[in-house]
């Protein structure tokens, strides 16, 4: 770290890297889609971007006697979307599902279902209901 007067590496970035902020921001708006998609199906949004040590679920999302995890995934064609949902992916949201119901005890009720939000530019987002099951 430069010190007071010293000059900077001009080959050292600070802050992140500008396709990263892009990727960033394209997630974001992928997942305020995703949510507003939701909601006009008439889920509630309990969690966006709910952190775990197992890493992040997009959505949380209830209705009726339904807990639904959804992973939002973005890209420029709907089909590269769908291709990004890999297995490494889904043991991430099963993983985080064990940890939200041992927090949330009252939603172990619920019928759990695990939904992916395929999003691509100049299209409506495609919700693929009970895209994957809890067996691993």
């Amino acid at each position: 770290m430069a010190r007071r007067g010293e000059p900077r590496d001009p080959l050292k970035q600070s802050g992140p890297r500008p396709e990263r902020v892009a990727a960033f921001r394209l997630g974001l708006s992928a997942e305020s889609r995703a949510a507003m998609l939701l909601i006009a199906k008439g889920y509630r949004i309990a969690a966006r971007r709910w952190k775990t040590p197992f890493g992040e679920v997009d959505i949380v999302a209830r209705r009726r006697r339904e807990l639904v995890f959804v992973e939002v995934k973005a890209r420029e064609h709907v089909e590269e979307a769908a291709e990004a949902v890999t297995e490494k992916t889904k043991r991430r949201i099963l993983a985080a599902a064990e940890l939200w119901l041992a927090h949330h005890p009252d939603d172990a009720q619920r019928y759990i279902r695990f939904d992916v939000i395929l999003v691509a530019p100049r299209s409506v987002p495609r919700h693929i209901i009970n895209a994957f099951d809890a067996t691993r």
